[in-house]
C-alpha cells in the first residue's frame, strides 16, 4: 500500500464548523455539479470526527442531488471511526493529497489542512490537488475558527487560484480586519504593509469605519454599506446577495502575495 502523502491534522472539529464555507460552495459550485455526469466532493483531511463531512454532503446534495462525498483522511484511526457513519453516496478512506478516489473530482474542500505547513510548501500542495481536478472542478482551501464564526478560503480551478473570500457572523465582528486571523497559510504571513492583503484589510477597516451611521440599522446593513465602498477600489466578484451573508470575494490577483 502506498504510503499517504502529508501529515496529521490536530483533528479538531465542531458540528457547524463549516457551514459558511458549505454554503458559499453550494451556491458557487451548484451548478458546475448538477452538469457533471458523476459529481465527487473531496473532504480532505476531515479531522477526529466527521460532522463536517456529513454536512458538507447534505449542503452540496441540495445544490445537486447525485453528489457523491468521500471523505479522506490520513489517520486510519479516524477512519475507521467514520465507517459507520458511511450511507449511499458517502464514503471514508484513509489517504492524503494524493487522493485515493476513482477519477478527478469536482470539487475538493480542504478546510484547516495547510494551517500546519510552512507557507513554502503552499503552492506545491495546490498544485498537486488542482491538477487532479476534473474540467471545470473546483478546489476551496482555507481557515476558521472553532466554532465557525469566522472564515477566511481560497477558490482554485485547474489553473490555479482565482478568489479569496472572507465570512463571518456579523454580530461577532469588531471590524474587518479581525478576520486576518483566519488567513490561509499563503497569506497569513503577508498581513504586513507593503502586501495586498494587508492594504485590502486595512481599506475594509477604513470602509467600515465610516460606515458606521448605518450600525444602527443593524450589522449587516453596515457589512454591505462598507462592502459597496470597498467595491470602489477593489475587484469584489460578489454581489449583495452574498454580502448580507456576512461575504465578500475578491479576486486572488489583487491580494496574491508579492514575489520573494
Amino acid at each position: 500500500m502506498t504510503r499517504p502523502v502529508g501529515t496529521p491534522t490536530r483533528g479538531t472539529t465542531n458540528p457547524n464548523r463549516l457551514r459558511r464555507m458549505d454554503r458559499w460552495i453550494a451556491a458557487a459550485h451548484g451548478q458546475a455539479l448538477r452538469r457533471s455526469d458523476r459529481p465527487v466532493a473531496v473532504d480532505l483531511g476531515y479531522g477526529a470526527a466527521p460532522w463536517t463531512t456529513l454536512e458538507l454532503m447534505r449542503q452540496l446534495r441540495t445544490a445537486a442531488p447525485r453528489c457523491e462525498v468521500v471523505g479522506i483522511e490520513i489517520d486510519p484511526g479516524r477512519v475507521a471511526a467514520a465507517k459507520p457513519y458511511e450511507c449511499e453516496g458517502l464514503s471514508f478512506r484513509h489517504g492524503g493529497f494524493e487522493l485515493p478516489v476513482a477519477g478527478p473530482p469536482t470539487l475538493i474542500r480542504a478546510a484547516n489542512v495547510l494551517r500546519q505547513y510552512d507557507e513554502g510548501e503552499v503552492a506545491a500542495v495546490w498544485a498537486r490537488l488542482c491538477g487532479r481536478l476534473a474540467p471545470g472542478g473546483l478546489l476551496v482551501e482555507g481557515t476558521c475558527d472553532e466554532v465557525g464564526r469566522r472564515h477566511v478560503w481560497v477558490a482554485l480551478g485547474p489553473e490555479g487560484p482565482r478568489t479569496v473570500t472572507f465570512a463571518t457572523r456579523l454580530g461577532s465582528l469588531d471590524r474587518p480586519s479581525d478576520l486576518a486571523e483566519r488567513l490561509p497559510k499563503a497569506l497569513i504571513h503577508r498581513n504586513v504593509p507593503g502586501e495586498a492583503v494587508h492594504a485590502f484589510l486595512r481599506d475594509f477597516d477604513r470602509a467600515w469605519a465610516a460606515a458606521a451611521p448605518y450600525a444602527s440599522l443593524g450589522a449587516r446593513q453596515r457589512w454591505i454599506k462598507a462592502v459597496r465602498e470597498l467595491a470602489a477600489d477593489w475587484p469584489l466578484r460578489d454581489d449583495r446577495r452574498r454580502w448580507r451573508q456576512g461575504e465578500v470575494t475578491v479576486d486572488w490577483a489583487a491580494l496574491a502575495p508579492r514575489s520573494g
